[in-house]
Protein backbone atom coordinates (compact mmCIF):
# COMPACT_ATOMS: atom_id res chain seq x y z
CA UNK A 1 0.00 0.00 0.00
CA UNK A 2 1.31 3.36 -0.71
CA UNK A 3 1.35 6.27 1.73
CA UNK A 4 0.41 9.55 0.50
CA UNK A 5 1.97 12.48 1.74
CA UNK A 6 1.62 16.03 3.26
CA UNK A 7 2.37 18.14 0.05
CA UNK A 8 1.19 17.83 -3.56
CA UNK A 9 4.43 17.40 -5.60
CA UNK A 10 5.52 17.60 -9.21
CA UNK A 11 7.40 14.60 -9.48
CA UNK A 12 6.30 12.85 -6.42
CA UNK A 13 8.05 8.68 -5.78
CA UNK A 14 4.97 8.09 -4.51
CA UNK A 15 3.71 7.22 -8.07
CA UNK A 16 6.54 4.66 -8.99
CA UNK A 17 7.30 3.96 -5.43
CA UNK A 18 6.87 0.28 -6.21
CA UNK A 19 9.42 -0.14 -8.71
CA UNK A 20 11.57 2.70 -6.89
CA UNK A 21 11.48 0.17 -3.96
CA UNK A 22 14.01 -2.92 -4.94
CA UNK A 23 16.68 -0.21 -5.90
CA UNK A 24 17.11 1.84 -3.14
CA UNK A 25 20.23 1.42 -1.04
CA UNK A 26 20.71 -1.48 1.81
CA UNK A 27 21.72 0.60 4.95
CA UNK A 28 20.79 1.30 8.48
CA UNK A 29 20.01 5.19 7.38
CA UNK A 30 18.87 6.71 4.43
CA UNK A 31 20.06 10.44 3.62
CA UNK A 32 18.30 12.26 1.09
CA UNK A 33 19.47 15.47 -0.33
CA UNK A 34 16.46 16.41 -2.01
CA UNK A 35 13.63 15.53 -0.34
CA UNK A 36 10.62 17.33 -1.30
CA UNK A 37 7.15 15.60 -0.57
CA UNK A 38 9.73 12.92 1.36
CA UNK A 39 7.73 10.08 -0.45
CA UNK A 40 10.36 8.21 0.17
CA UNK A 41 10.46 8.50 3.42
CA UNK A 42 6.94 7.56 3.84
CA UNK A 43 7.13 4.76 2.05
CA UNK A 44 10.30 2.95 3.43
CA UNK A 45 11.60 1.52 6.60
CA UNK A 46 15.48 2.52 7.20
CA UNK A 47 15.80 2.81 10.90
CA UNK A 48 16.65 6.29 10.54
CA UNK A 49 16.63 9.26 7.62
CA UNK A 50 18.24 12.44 7.45
CA UNK A 51 16.35 14.40 5.35
CA UNK A 52 17.24 17.33 3.88
CA UNK A 53 16.45 20.13 1.10
CA UNK A 54 17.52 23.60 0.08
CA UNK A 55 14.01 24.94 0.33
CA UNK A 56 13.63 26.89 3.43
CA UNK A 57 9.64 26.68 3.90
CA UNK A 58 9.71 23.74 3.15
CA UNK A 59 11.88 22.03 5.92
CA UNK A 60 9.92 24.49 7.93
CA UNK A 61 6.63 22.91 7.63
CA UNK A 62 8.43 19.70 8.57
CA UNK A 63 9.92 21.19 11.45
CA UNK A 64 7.13 22.84 12.82
CA UNK A 65 4.52 19.71 12.58
CA UNK A 66 7.35 17.80 14.42
CA UNK A 67 8.46 20.25 17.18
CA UNK A 68 4.65 20.72 18.53
CA UNK A 69 1.89 18.61 19.53
CA UNK A 70 0.81 17.12 16.23
CA UNK A 71 -3.17 18.29 16.92
CA UNK A 72 -2.04 22.16 17.60
CA UNK A 73 -0.53 22.42 14.43
CA UNK A 74 -3.46 20.42 12.51
CA UNK A 75 -5.96 23.11 14.28
CA UNK A 76 -3.81 25.81 12.59
CA UNK A 77 -3.89 24.70 9.24
CA UNK A 78 -7.04 23.59 8.89
CA UNK A 79 -8.61 27.04 10.09
CA UNK A 80 -7.34 28.32 6.46
CA UNK A 81 -8.71 25.48 4.30
CA UNK A 82 -12.24 27.08 6.02
CA UNK A 83 -12.02 30.00 3.13
CA UNK A 84 -13.98 29.62 0.05
CA UNK A 85 -12.04 27.30 -1.97
CA UNK A 86 -12.58 28.66 -5.32
CA UNK A 87 -12.16 31.97 -4.28
CA UNK A 88 -8.83 32.93 -6.20
CA UNK A 89 -9.16 36.15 -4.60
CA UNK A 90 -8.52 35.22 -1.07
CA UNK A 91 -5.40 32.58 -2.49
CA UNK A 92 -4.00 35.40 -3.88
CA UNK A 93 -4.23 37.49 -0.48
CA UNK A 94 -2.84 34.92 1.42
CA UNK A 95 0.12 34.63 -1.74
CA UNK A 96 0.53 38.06 -0.62
CA UNK A 97 1.07 37.79 3.00
CA UNK A 98 3.42 34.59 2.65
CA UNK A 99 5.74 36.49 0.57
CA UNK A 100 5.28 40.02 1.84
CA UNK A 101 4.75 39.75 5.43
CA UNK A 102 7.47 36.61 5.72
CA UNK A 103 9.57 38.66 8.86
CA UNK A 104 6.36 39.25 10.63
CA UNK A 105 5.02 36.07 10.68
CA UNK A 106 5.88 33.31 13.18
CA UNK A 107 7.49 29.72 11.86
CA UNK A 108 3.77 27.73 13.04
CA UNK A 109 2.19 30.57 10.13
CA UNK A 110 4.28 30.68 7.50
CA UNK A 111 4.65 26.58 7.51
CA UNK A 112 0.24 27.10 7.57
CA UNK A 113 0.43 29.16 4.91
CA UNK A 114 2.91 27.18 2.70
CA UNK A 115 0.49 24.15 3.01
CA UNK A 116 -2.65 26.16 2.20
CA UNK A 117 -1.26 27.56 -0.94
CA UNK A 118 0.90 23.91 -2.19
CA UNK A 119 -3.21 21.97 -1.98
CA UNK A 120 -4.64 24.74 -3.47
CA UNK A 121 -2.05 26.07 -6.18
CA UNK A 122 -1.65 24.92 -9.71
CA UNK A 123 -0.60 21.50 -9.88
CA UNK A 124 0.97 21.41 -6.48
CA UNK A 125 3.80 23.11 -8.19
CA UNK A 126 6.39 24.57 -6.03
CA UNK A 127 8.09 27.71 -7.60
CA UNK A 128 9.75 30.94 -6.84
CA UNK A 129 10.40 34.72 -8.55
CA UNK A 130 13.83 35.66 -8.72
CA UNK A 131 12.98 37.80 -5.36
CA UNK A 132 12.22 34.41 -3.71
CA UNK A 133 8.71 35.03 -3.76
CA UNK A 134 6.50 32.04 -4.28
CA UNK A 135 4.77 32.52 -7.59
CA UNK A 136 2.80 30.10 -8.78
CA UNK A 137 -1.24 30.53 -10.00
CA UNK A 138 -4.56 29.65 -8.28
CA UNK A 139 -5.41 26.01 -9.06
CA UNK A 140 -9.54 26.33 -8.89
CA UNK A 141 -10.14 22.72 -7.47
CA UNK A 142 -13.54 22.87 -5.88
CA UNK A 143 -12.53 21.16 -2.38
CA UNK A 144 -8.63 20.93 -1.69
CA UNK A 145 -7.85 18.18 0.54
CA UNK A 146 -6.66 18.79 4.09
CA UNK A 147 -4.26 16.62 5.09
CA UNK A 148 -4.68 15.91 8.46
CA UNK A 149 -4.21 11.91 8.63
CA UNK A 150 -0.90 12.20 6.73
CA UNK A 151 0.46 14.99 8.76
CA UNK A 152 -0.11 12.47 11.91
CA UNK A 153 1.90 9.50 10.27
CA UNK A 154 4.48 12.44 8.88
CA UNK A 155 4.74 13.21 12.65
CA UNK A 156 5.23 9.41 13.68
CA UNK A 157 7.57 8.94 10.80
CA UNK A 158 9.85 11.87 11.69
CA UNK A 159 10.76 10.67 14.75
CA UNK A 160 13.44 8.82 13.10
CA UNK A 161 14.79 11.59 10.99
CA UNK A 162 16.73 14.33 11.09
CA UNK A 163 15.14 17.25 9.09
CA UNK A 164 17.53 20.09 7.93
CA UNK A 165 17.58 22.88 5.42
CA UNK A 166 21.07 22.26 3.60
CA UNK A 167 22.21 22.81 -0.15
CA UNK A 168 22.77 19.12 -1.47
CA UNK A 169 26.47 19.60 -1.56
CA UNK A 170 26.38 19.97 2.26
CA UNK A 171 24.04 17.40 2.92
CA UNK A 172 26.75 14.78 1.01
CA UNK A 173 28.97 16.14 2.90
CA UNK A 174 27.08 14.30 6.46
CA UNK A 175 26.77 10.89 4.48
CA UNK A 176 28.88 8.75 6.72
CA UNK A 177 30.36 4.99 6.24
CA UNK A 178 27.37 2.36 6.29
CA UNK A 179 24.59 5.55 5.30
CA UNK A 180 22.57 4.97 2.10
CA UNK A 181 21.73 7.80 -0.29
CA UNK A 182 18.80 8.81 -2.63
CA UNK A 183 18.80 11.57 -4.73
CA UNK A 184 15.89 13.00 -6.68
CA UNK A 185 16.92 16.43 -8.41
CA UNK A 186 15.23 18.00 -11.05
CA UNK A 187 15.29 16.49 -14.02
CA UNK A 188 17.63 16.51 -16.59
CA UNK A 189 15.77 18.15 -20.11
CA UNK A 190 12.83 17.96 -18.21
CA UNK A 191 11.48 21.98 -18.61
CA UNK A 192 11.08 21.98 -14.78
CA UNK A 193 14.40 22.65 -13.60
CA UNK A 194 14.40 25.06 -10.48
CA UNK A 195 15.94 23.96 -7.46
CA UNK A 196 13.93 26.94 -5.19
CA UNK A 197 15.08 30.10 -6.24
CA UNK A 198 17.95 29.00 -8.18
CA UNK A 199 18.52 26.77 -11.54
CA UNK A 200 19.75 23.36 -12.19
CA UNK A 201 21.69 23.35 -14.79
CA UNK A 202 23.48 20.08 -16.61
CA UNK A 203 26.35 21.34 -15.26
CA UNK A 204 25.18 20.93 -11.64
CA UNK A 205 23.62 17.12 -12.92
CA UNK A 206 27.46 17.12 -13.69
CA UNK A 207 29.38 17.80 -10.19
CA UNK A 208 25.79 16.06 -8.30
CA UNK A 209 27.01 12.71 -10.50
CA UNK A 210 30.41 12.98 -9.86
CA UNK A 211 30.22 13.42 -6.25
CA UNK A 212 28.29 10.59 -5.48
CA UNK A 213 30.80 8.64 -7.89
CA UNK A 214 33.29 10.04 -5.66
CA UNK A 215 31.01 9.20 -2.40
CA UNK A 216 30.84 5.85 -3.63
CA UNK A 217 34.63 5.24 -4.45
CA UNK A 218 36.06 6.64 -1.29
CA UNK A 219 33.78 5.82 1.53
CA UNK A 220 31.13 2.64 -0.46
CA UNK A 221 28.14 3.90 0.30
CA UNK A 222 25.17 2.65 -2.18
CA UNK A 223 23.78 5.37 -4.51
CA UNK A 224 20.35 5.66 -6.40
CA UNK A 225 19.48 8.30 -8.08
CA UNK A 226 16.13 9.37 -9.80
CA UNK A 227 15.90 11.58 -13.25
CA UNK A 228 15.24 11.59 -16.98
CA UNK A 229 16.76 9.67 -19.84
CA UNK A 230 18.71 12.48 -20.86
CA UNK A 231 20.95 11.72 -18.29
CA UNK A 232 21.58 7.98 -19.32
CA UNK A 233 24.93 8.72 -21.12
CA UNK A 234 26.36 10.99 -17.48
CA UNK A 235 25.49 8.04 -15.16
CA UNK A 236 26.05 5.05 -17.53
CA UNK A 237 29.70 6.42 -18.14
CA UNK A 238 30.53 7.03 -14.41
CA UNK A 239 29.60 3.26 -13.43
CA UNK A 240 25.97 3.38 -12.67
CA UNK A 241 24.03 0.42 -13.22
CA UNK A 242 20.75 2.10 -15.54
CA UNK A 243 17.39 0.61 -14.80
CA UNK A 244 14.64 2.23 -17.65
CA UNK A 245 10.85 2.62 -16.08
CA UNK A 246 7.13 3.83 -16.93
CA UNK A 247 6.04 6.86 -14.54
CA UNK A 248 2.85 8.14 -14.75
CA UNK A 249 3.12 11.78 -16.08
CA UNK A 250 1.16 14.37 -13.76
CA UNK A 251 2.40 17.43 -15.51
CA UNK A 252 2.52 18.02 -18.86
CA UNK A 253 2.85 20.84 -20.99
CA UNK A 254 1.08 19.39 -24.01
CA UNK A 255 -1.55 18.02 -22.21
CA UNK A 256 -0.02 14.45 -22.73
CA UNK A 257 -0.58 12.52 -19.70
CA UNK A 258 0.84 8.78 -21.31
CA UNK A 259 3.59 7.72 -19.09
CA UNK A 260 6.72 8.69 -19.49
CA UNK A 261 10.50 7.10 -19.35
CA UNK A 262 12.64 7.69 -16.34
CA UNK A 263 15.55 5.89 -15.31
CA UNK A 264 17.17 4.77 -12.01
CA UNK A 265 20.52 4.83 -11.93
CA UNK A 266 22.04 2.51 -9.27
CA UNK A 267 25.91 2.67 -7.88
CA UNK A 268 26.15 -0.64 -5.26
CA UNK A 269 27.94 -0.66 -1.84
CA UNK A 270 31.16 -1.56 -1.43
CA UNK A 271 34.28 -1.47 1.06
Amino acid sequence: MKNKTILKWAGSKVRIIEQLRPHLPKAKRLVEPFAGSCAVMMNTDYEQYLIADANPDLINLYNEIISMPVYLFINEADELFGYSSDNDGIYYYFRTIFNEQENKLSSVEKASLFLYLNRHCYNGLCRYNSKGGFNVPFGRYKKPYFPENEIVAFADKARNADITCLEWQDTLSLVDFGDGVYCDPPYMGSGFTQYHTAGFSDADHEALAIALKDINDIQGNPITVSNSPEATELYADLGFTIHEIDAPRTISATGNRKPAKEIIAVLEGGK
